[in-house]
């Protein structure tokens, strides 16, 4: 998927760039900076971008800022389970002298280096709040991923107790398909399932529980998780409850019945949906470039959704 990303993907000593998404780009020690063994264990680089994405294409200009929010606002949250479930964050240090093996200068407040684990192939969900596909799915069979739910529920819905609703992992470029936890547990076996499921839902209410005390919502979120491949643990990795793979509303604001305003780049999908874009969603065209009012109004978002949630400013 590196194909069509690399020009923002800077080169960086010491670490050999290896793979980039819609977001982040991944990078894997050169070893022979260090000796043949990299000073920190087996470990990788994840470098958030400002890339942004929607209607599953790769935008420009990027939001300013947004690697860097994503990324402290990850770490941030990550502090708030660490009693729950352990993370696969090494180092945020910066690099001060070559061979040191630390985050280089130039990516520095917008990487992590992590440790190497094996990712289940499993997207965990957990929904607290009906929207999106679990409203579309509750609409056709009263139930979400196999879990039913009650009658006479709208889009903004509070469910009765949070669910873990997961999703296999599409290829790049499909779309994740949600899936029962028989299908998971069938996948990767009874146990961890049902490891993955425990996880999932206690993050959730503990983030849940800090974002409602802070004014927002926490409606719905996704979790990846590893397996340590020397200890055996179950680690939660990627990025966590960020606005890229959270769903964030304003509890002042909450009104079941009807689409509820979002901490995330929604103001992109309403210019792109609208006459003002001139974009034909369903042609063959890419999207414009998008306006600056647009990226300043993505970027506001964000940085406030950092800013409400840890109670601290970023810039």
């Amino acid at each position: 998927m590196s194909a069509g990303f690399d020009s923002d993907t800077p080169e960086l000593e010491g670490w050999r760039h290896t793979y980039s998404g819609k977001v982040r780009d991944l990078y894997e020690p050169d070893l022979a900076h260090y000796g043949g063994v990299h000073p920190l264990g087996d470990v990788v680089l994840v470098v958030a971008s400002d890339r942004v994405s929607a209607f599953d294409h790769v935008l420009s200009p990027g939001i300013p800022d947004k690697g860097t929010i994503l990324t402290q606002l990850s770490l941030w949250w990550f502090d708030q389970f660490s009693d729950i479930v352990d993370n696969h964050v090494v180092s945020t240090e910066i690099s001060t002298m070559v061979g040191d093996g630390l985050v280089p200068v130039e990516v520095a407040g917008r990487s992590m280096i992590c440790r190497r684990l094996e990712m289940f192939p499993v997207e965990c969900v957990a929904r607290g709040y009906l929207t999106g596909s679990g409203l579309l799915e509750y609409r056709e069979s009263q139930s979400v991923c196999g879990v039913p739910l009650p009658a006479g529920l709208v889009d903004g819905s509070r469910l009765p107790e949070p669910i873990f609703t997961p999703a296999t992992k599409a290829e790049v470029g499909e779309h994740d398909e949600n899936v029962s936890f028989e299908v998971v547990a069938a996948k990767i076996g009874e146990a961890a399932a049902t490891r993955l499921r425990s996880l999932t839902l206690s993050v959730y209410a503990r983030a849940e529980e800090i974002a409602r005390s802070r004014g927002v919502i926490l409606a719905d979120t996704k979790f990846e998780f590893g397996t340590d491949p020397v200890t055996g643990e179950i680690v939660l990795g990627d990025e966590v409850l960020t606005p890229d793979s959270s769903r964030f509303w304003a509890l002042d604001g909450w009104a079941p019945g009807r689409s509820q305003p979002s901490f995330d780049k929604q103001p992109i999908r309403d210019w792109l949906a609208s006459p003002a874009s001139g974009w034909d969603r369903t042609g063959n065209d890419a999207p414009p470039e998008l306006s600056d009012a647009v990226v300043q109004a993505t970027r506001a978002r964000y940085l406030d959704a950092y800013e409400r949630l840890t109670g601290e400013s970023l810039f």
